[in-house]
């Protein structure tokens, strides 16, 4: 009498599903990782609020004027007698834009005298930094 096996034998096999799953997560998790280690070399500045449709500037300069009438020209500190001169070499072309990046709580004197600076310049577009209200 030949006895039978109550179970037979079957083959392993990977399943691949799970491994794609775990793959994903995987990079979500290193792909967030990695932007929270950047280093963004930016100023604080209390924006005002506004809505405003995104801009698609080629390479603009940053006017930004801080909440104690401190200018900086793409984070270099400038006087507002030097703003023009700093700036003429930075601007690329007469469509070259200026970002206006000024303090909510920024002397709006300030603030416009160094525009008419950047105007002297060369400066014929300005864009003005808001925060994005939803």
């Amino acid at each position: 009498m030949k006895l039978r096996k109550s179970r037979s034998h079957k083959r392993g096999r990977i399943e691949i599903i799970p491994m794609i799953d775990v793959i994903f997560f995987l990079l979500a998790t290193f792909m967030l990782a990695s932007l929270s280690m950047q280093n963004l070399h930016s100023l604080a500045v209390d924006l005002p609020q506004g809505q405003a449709a995104a801009m698609n500037a080629k390479k603009p300069v940053t006017l930004t004027v801080t909440h104690d009438s401190r200018i900086l020209l793409n984070d270099t500190p400038v006087a507002l007698e030097a703003v023009a001169a700093t700036l003429k070499p930075m601007l690329s072309g007469p469509d070259s834009d200026v970002i206006v990046s000024a303090d909510n709580a920024a002397p709006q004197g300030i603030v416009v005298q160094a525009m008419l600076a950047a105007r002297a310049a060369g400066a014929e577009h300005f864009l003005i930094a808001v925060k994005h209200v939803q």
